[in-house]
């Protein structure tokens, strides 16, 4: 066992903002072989989309020279958080110590040297609350921003110390956030071929990770599991899901309650979700009706390439990716200085959100050193990691969900109404469109009022396992721009209440 109490992740869909010339993915296609070059290109736009959350890294990726962390080895002790990382505001919430808090590695089995970080938050409600794992996008950025920008137990204040979250998602479930893939955050490995290049690779880590943990909590092994996340998690949830279920089956290791997995802003269904680009464009003003045509003529072009790459996968993958993105820098070419995550707002320079104070917490001395990893730097976001899963950005994962709510298991999809990255009308069309046996009746479900307070924060359908929400006032990041819609989504949708609109 390698694990720490402590106390203490989110991860975002690092979108190409892809400056990426028409030229250049012509030549990638007339000369697979130039392939190279652009994956530096990818690199840099990688980079660009760091700076925009204010994010330095310090270093790129965490993989270190054999021998010089490999005895690590961390051992579970309850901490006083206060005490070891800095003061936390507890006026208006309980005393850290009523709860269980813990941070640390668990070792992946099936990889040469790979050791996973994570944090755990017991539930400020009550122990028997379901365990939920948050997963960030990217790929290649740590969990720890949405931890604490968005569903965490805890806020960054501007000196450093920790408030309180009264919409944090441990109000209702005892709560993971892993730092996935690795080389992200603060998980590490000794050996580059444990970095991962698809979604086996990936879940396969994370399902390991799981097993490691309720191992090591065996009191909540039989609670309810959820899986969570948003931005390029679409793709990681439903491997997961899909690994989860599949061990069950198995009977491989200790059994997995899982219940449900819900996407936010999610990137799950390429193919589907890049044709809605312009047509969402063309409905939130960004773009003319002459642009509106001449899109939809370039995602022809989009189109078979990617149904290419998911019949070949490889090359063929980084070919869509590129042709693909053309139409989301063609939309971005506009609308100059539009936050695309959320458009109701706009950035300053290359700045568009500052999460800097995370990346300065975190890789303080005093904070390293309660959490126990050493001389390990925090890695916010990865360009590798990131380039690593290139060829896997655009293979449709949507496959793997009709045998999951064909099996009884909750999906949730849900979506802020102002994100163009990930946009609501894409993922509201790969909803529509996938192929289960409730597919009729889900279309043809009435769309009702989601209520909070009494009043309509979004509007969702629902059939079945399956449930989509649009969610109003919000961007990309809906536990950060309506935290306290979020909390109750999660918490009716737990409990089998989302499907009506009272949530009664």
């Amino acid at each position: 066992m390698e694990a720490k109490t402590l106390s203490l992740p989110f991860l975002f869909f690092i979108v190409i903002f892809s400056q990426i010339l028409l030229s250049t993915s012509r030549r990638i296609l007339d000369d697979p072989s130039d392939i190279s070059s652009s994956a530096s290109l990818w690199s840099r736009n990688a980079e660009r989309l760091i700076k925009s959350f204010n994010l330095m890294p310090k270093r790129d990726i965490n993989v270190i020279p054999k021998g010089s962390h490999g005895a690590l080895r961390l051992v579970e002790s309850q901490r006083n958080f206060s005490a070891t990382i800095g003061a936390v505001n507890t006026s208006s919430g309980p005393s850290v110590q009523e709860f269980g808090h813990y941070a640390g590695y668990y070792s992946l089995p099936h990889s040469k040297s790979a050791k996973m970080f994570y944090f755990f938050f017991e539930s400020r409600n009550n122990s028997t609350d379901p365990v939920v794992i948050w997963l960030s996008g990217g790929p290649g950025c740590s969990s720890s921003v949405a931890l604490f920008y968005e569903n965490g137990p805890f806020t960054i204040s501007g000196n450093l110390s920790l408030t309180w979250n009264d919409f944090g998602w441990d109000k209702v479930s005892n709560l993971i956030y892993v730092d996935q893939p690795i080389g992200t955050g603060f998980s590490y490995t000794s050996d580059s071929s444990d970095l991962r290049h698809d979604e086996v690779g990936v879940s396969n880590d994370l399902y390991d990770f799981l097993q490691a943990f309720f191992k090591e909590h065996p009191k909540f092994a039989k609670n309810d599991f959820y899986i969570t996340g948003e931005s390029y998690a679409g793709h990681y949830i439903p491997a997961l899901a899909s690994r989860v279920h599949s061990g069950n089956k198995k009977n491989e290791g200790i059994p997995i309650n899982l219940k449900g997995f819900a996407i936010g802003n999610g990137l799950t269904n390429s193919e589907i979700q890049y044709g809605a680009y312009g047509d969402y464009a063309l409905e939130m003003k960004l773009i003319s009706e002459s642009d509106h045509e001449s899109l939809k003529q370039d995602y022809v072009e989009c189109q078979g390439f990617t149904k290419k790459c998911n019949l070949d996968g490889g090359l063929a993958c980084a070919s869509a990716f590129e042709v693909c993105n053309d139409i989301f820098y063609q939309i971005a070419s506009k609308t100059e200085g539009t936050n695309y995550y959320d458009l109701r707002k706009k950035c300053v320079g290359s700045q568009c959100y500052d999460f800097s104070k995370m990346e300065t917490f975190l890789n303080q001395e005093n904070v390293r050193k309660a959490l126990g990893v050493g001389d390990i730097k925090f890695v916010s976001c990865s360009t590798t990691v990131y380039d690593a899963m290139t060829e896997d950005w655009m293979l449709n994962l949507e496959v793997k969900i009709p045998a999951l709510v064909e099996d009884g298991i909750n999906l949730l999809v849900y979506a802020g109404e102002y994100d163009l990255v990930c946009n609501w009308l894409g993922n509201s069309r790969w909803v529509e469109q996938m192929n289960w046996s409730g597919q009729k009746d889900f279309g043809s479900a009435k769309t009702v009022p989601f209520l909070v307070d009494g009043k309509e924060a979004g509007l969702m359908k629902n059939h079945g396992s399956l449930t989509f929400l649009k969610v109003h006032d919000a961007g990309h990041m809906v536990p950060m721009d309506q935290p306290k819609a979020s909390l109750q989504m999660l918490q009716n949708w737990m409990q089998g209440k989302l499907a009506t609109p009272s949530g009664q």
